[in-house]
C-alpha cells in the first residue's frame, strides 16, 4: 500500500463531485434516464441501440471492427438495429423462442455482436462462450445452461464442437457464419431474407437476459444469471465510473466471453451511445498503440495483464505515436499493482483508474473516478448507490469492521440491478453467498481513512505466517517495482515452524537472466520494502505464469501444482508457466 497520490482530475468529468452524488443517488433516477418499454417492460437491446434511433442518432457510428488483416468495417446505430432485428427475426423463424438460451462460440467478429443483441432483443438468453475453449469446458457449460441455439464458425464447430454434438440434448439449431457442415445451417442466407423489421420482445426487469459462467475452485463451473435490470447499472457504471459520454470512441479489450466483454464490452457503450472499438487480433504492442492512436480513441477499458506487457515492451515501443483524444483509462481484471497506475501517468500523463467488480456483481462496484484523485494500488470508492463494507464471518454472524485498515471480506450490500438473480440450478450455492444483510464477496479487502478500499486477497488465498496475516497482492507489487520483474504470482506454502511460508513466482522482463544474483537481490529488495516477516522466504523463475483469459494469474493452480493438489476447473485458463 502507498500514500502517494495522483491528481490527475476531469475537470467536466460526467461525476464532478463524489460526495455530492453519491448522497443524492437513487437506482429509480437511474433508470428514469432509459427509456423503457410499455407497461414496465424492460429490454437490454432496446436501451443499447433502438432508442437512440428513434432519438434521430441513428447515423452515428455505433461499432468499429478491425479484423486481424487490418480491414475496417463500420456499423451506424441504424445498420446495427437492421441487423439485430434480422438476426431475431431468425431465431423466431427456426423457432427459438422468448426465454431459450442461445450461446455464442466466436472471436471478437461482427456477428458475435450482432448475434447477442439480437438474442436480447428476441428476448432470449444470450450465454458468451470463450472461442479458445476446449471441447469439454464448452460441453460442461452448455449442458449446465441447457442450451438451445449455437451461433459459431465452421472452423470452431469442427474442432471444438462435433465430439461433444451428441450430447447436447436441448440444442435445437447450430448457426455458423461462413457455410454450412454437417448438421449446421449458414445464417448467412438466413440473415439476407429476413425482415430487417421486429418488435422487441416485451421482457420484464427481472426477466433473464445473461448467462455467465465463472470458474469455481473446485467442481463444475457455476452459471450465473442476470436479468434485463442490469442494464440499469451497466448505463450508469459506465457514465460514472468510466466517464462515457455520447460520441466518445471507446475500446475495452476484454472478450466477449468474460463478463466484462459483454457488459463493459457491449451494453455499456452502446446504452451511453458511444462509439465501440473491436479488434479481432490478440494483443500486440505496436499494433495497440496503433489503434489507441489512429482510431482516436477517448476511453480505453484493459486489463492488469496487457498493462503489465506494454511496461514490458518499454517506452520505445510507442514511438512517435501521441494520443492526444486520450481522456480515460480504466483497468479491471484483477487489482493493478501501484507501478503500473504511477507507469500509466508517466507515459500517458493519466493514471490508470483501476476498479473492481465480479461476474456475480454483474457491474462495476467500487472504482477510481476521474474527478477524484487516484491512490495508486487501491480499488477506489464505492459507486453511488453501493454500500461497501469490510465484515468479519464468524458461523452466522456477520460483523462490519470499522476500524481504517482492518482486514476482513468486502462485503455489499444487496439490491442494486446488476446483482446476480441465481447460481443456475444451485440455489444452495447461491444463498450461501447472502448472510447478515450482506452479500459476501469471497475477497478481502481494507478500507482507509478516506474511505479508499485496498484488495488484499481472495480468502483462500491469505497467507497466515508466524501470527502475521499476508496478502498476496501486497508481495507481488513490492516484487513488482523492481526493474527486472514482468510478472509475479505469491502463494503460501505449508511450513512446521511457522504454519506458511511466503513463495514468490517470478517471470523477468526481456534482457534479464534468473540468476542467484538476481534472486537474492529480490529477495532483499522484498525485505527492504515488507520487512523479514511479510517478504517472500523463496522465490522461483518461471517463462510464464498460469493466467485465465480475462488476465488473473491463477494463484491456486501455482499451489496446486507446487503440492501435488487436484488443479479443479481449468477451463478459462489461457497460459501456462514453463
Amino acid at each position: 500500500m502507498t500514500d502517494q497520490r495522483i491528481s490527475k482530475v476531469t475537470q467536466d468529468a460526467n461525476m464532478a463531485d463524489y460526495d455530492t452524488t453519491r448522497d443524492s443517488f437513487h437506482w429509480e433516477q437511474a433508470q428514469a434516464l432509459l427509456d423503457g418499454l410499455p407497461d414496465e417492460h424492460l429490454n437490454i437491446a432496446h436501451e443499447a441501440i433502438d432508442r437512440h434511433v428513434a432519438a434521430g442518432h441513428g447515423d452515428q457510428l455505433a461499432l468499429r471492427c478491425i479484423a486481424k488483416s487490418g480491414a475496417r468495417t463500420d456499423y451506424t446505430y441504424a445498420e446495427l438495429a437492421h441487423l439485430t432485428n434480422r438476426f431475431a427475426n431468425v431465431l423466431r423463424a427456426r423457432g427459438i423462442q422468448q426465454g431459450d438460451k442461445v450461446y455464442g462460440l466466436l472471436g471478437r467478429v461482427p456477428e458475435l455482436y450482432i448475434a447477442a443483441l439480437g438474442t436480447l432483443k428476441a428476448g432470449c438468453v444470450f450465454c458468451p462462450l470463450f472461442s479458445a475453449f476446449g471441447p469439454e469446458p464448452i460441453q460442461a457449460r452448455m449442458q449446465i445452461g441447457g442450451a438451445n441455439a449455437l451461433i459459431t464458425s465452421t472452423r470452431l464447430y469442427k474442432r471444438k464442437v462435433t465430439s461433444i454434438r451428441a450430447s447436447l440434448d436441448t440444442l435445437k439449431e447450430i448457426f455458423t457464419i461462413d457455410g454450412a457442415v454437417l448438421d449446421t445451417t449458414d445464417l448467412r442466407p438466413l440473415m439476407d431474407s429476413a425482415s430487417d423489421s421486429f418488435v422487441t420482445a416485451a421482457t420484464a426487469p427481472e426477466d433473464t437476459a445473461l448467462l455467465h459462467f465463472t470458474s469455481g475452485t473446485t467442481g463444475k463451473p457455476k452459471g450465473v444469471v442476470h436479468v434485463h435490470q442490469a442494464v440499469v447499472a451497466h448505463d450508469t457504471t459506465g457514465r460514472l465510473a468510466l466517464d462515457l459520454r455520447p460520441g466518445d470512441i471507446y475500446w475495452c479489450t476484454a472478450d466477449p466471453g468474460w463478463v466484462t466483454g459483454t457488459s463493459y464490452g457491449i451494453i455499456a457503450p452502446l446504452t451511453n451511445r458511444a462509439t465501440m472499438i473491436v479488434d479481432e487480433a490478440e494483443f500486440d504492442v505496436n499494433r495497440w498503440y496503433d489503434i489507441l492512436s489512429g482510431e482516436s480513441v477517448n476511453v480505453w477499458y484493459t486489463a492488469p495483464t496487457a498493462i503489465r506487457m506494454l511496461m514490458k515492451a518499454g517506452a520505445d515501443a510507442i514511438g512517435v505515436r501521441a494520443f492526444p483524444d486520450l481522456r480515460f483509462m480504466a483497468s479491471v481484471g484483477e487489482p493493478l499493482n501501484p507501478e503500473a497506475v504511477v507507469w500509466g501517468n508517466d507515459t500517458f500523463g493519466m493514471p490508470f483508474h483501476d476498479n473492481w467488480w465480479q461476474t456475480e456483481t454483474g457491474g462495476i462496484m467500487i472504482a477510481n473516478y476521474a474527478a477524484m484523485d487516484v491512490k495508486p494500488g487501491s480499488m477506489g470508492k464505492p459507486l453511488p448507490g453501493i454500500e461497501a463494507g469490510i465484515v468479519e464471518v464468524e458461523g452466522d454472524e456477520v460483523t462490519e469492521l470499522t476500524a481504517p485498515m482492518a482486514i476482513g471480506e468486502l462485503a455489499l450490500r444487496p439490491g442494486w440491478p446488476s446483482m446476480m438473480r441465481d447460481y443456475l440450478n444451485e440455489q444452495a450455492r447461491y444463498e450461501k453467498c447472502f448472510k447478515g444483510g450482506w452479500y459476501l464477496s469471497g475477497d478481502l479487502a481494507m478500507r482507509d481513512a478516506d474511505g479508499y478500499f485496498w484488495f488484499v486477497g481472495r480468502a483462500d488465498d491469505l497467507i497466515k505466517s508466524a501470527g502475521h496475516l499476508i496478502g498476496p497482492f501486497e508481495v507481488e507489487s513490492a516484487l513488482m517495482e523492481h526493474d527486472a520483474v514482468a510478472e509475479v504470482g505469491v502463494i503460501g506454502l505449508p511450513d512446521d515452524t511457522a504454519g506458511q511460508i511466503v513463495k514468490a513466482y517470478v517471470a523477468l522482463k526481456p534482457g534479464h537472466e534468473p540468476t542467484e544474483d538476481l534472486r537474492l537481490d529480490l529477495m532483499g529488495h522484498a525485505r527492504k520494502r515488507l520487512g523479514p516477516a511479510v517478504a517472500p522466504k523463496e522465490i522461483a523463475f518461471r517463462q510464464n505464469l498460469p493466467k485465465t483469459r480475462s488476465g488473473k494469474i491463477m494463484r491456486r493452480l501455482l499451489k496446486a501444482r507446487e503440492l501435488g493438489l487436484p488443479e479443479g476447473d481449468i477451463s478459462t485458463l489461457e497460459s501456462d508457466e514453463q
